[in-house]
């Protein structure tokens, strides 16, 4: 019985409309934020270039999420930072100059909240990292705040002169606006 009832939620939620919206990269990006010994914490902004998030009809959570990031802008209020956060020493931006994510779960928490899991692909390393979000806006214009934390050796940004004085965990915080 319990079988037959989930190839028939199955196939309802299969039969779901879905709509794909665009990501607002005017209104829309990721912030983080990474412990550094000689100045409390660093805090900066990458753009966020395009993506979509696909909408069940009648539901401000998603189904799926996409985003592609730029990390050739990177923003942390000093310049003389932003060139050396975008050298080989960190995002490596002139190798990699786009981040990627891609939803692979998605658990309501709620009508106006979720967890996602998705594929990251940082400076050429891929990793399966866990976001929570929250939701505001309105039915037809949902806003999505979410926050994760990464270890940013595990992609590959171990090995800077300045190691011992930066964190490995690294705060990010997305803001979200649809188009």
């Amino acid at each position: 019985m319990k079988t037959v009832a989930l190839v028939a939620l199955s196939a309802a939620l299969a039969a779901t409309p879905q709509f794909p919206r665009a990501i607002d990269p005017a209104r829309s990006h990721a912030s983080f934020s990474v412990q550094h010994i000689w100045v409390e914490r660093v805090t900066g902004v990458v753009p966020i270039l395009s993506g979509s998030v696909t909408l069940a009809q009648g539901s401000k959570i998603p189904t799926s999420v996409q985003a592609v990031l730029d990390s050739t802008s990177v923003h942390s209020g000093e310049p003389d930072r932003d060139r050396s956060l975008e050298s080989p020493d960190f995002f490596d931006s002139q190798r990699y100059p786009q981040w990627t994510f891609g939803s692979t779960r998605i658990v309501p928490r709620g009508n106006d909240a979720f967890e996602m899991d998705g594929d990251l692909t940082i400076h050429g390393v891929t990793q399966l990292e866990h976001v929570n979000v929250t939701i505001g806006g309105t039915a037809s214009e949902p806003v999505y705040h979410g926050m994760a934390t990464i270890d940013r050796h595990a992609f590959g940004m171990a090995t800077t002169r300045l190691e011992p004085a930066i964190g490995a965990r690294v705060d990010v915080t997305l803001d979200i606006v649809l188009k």
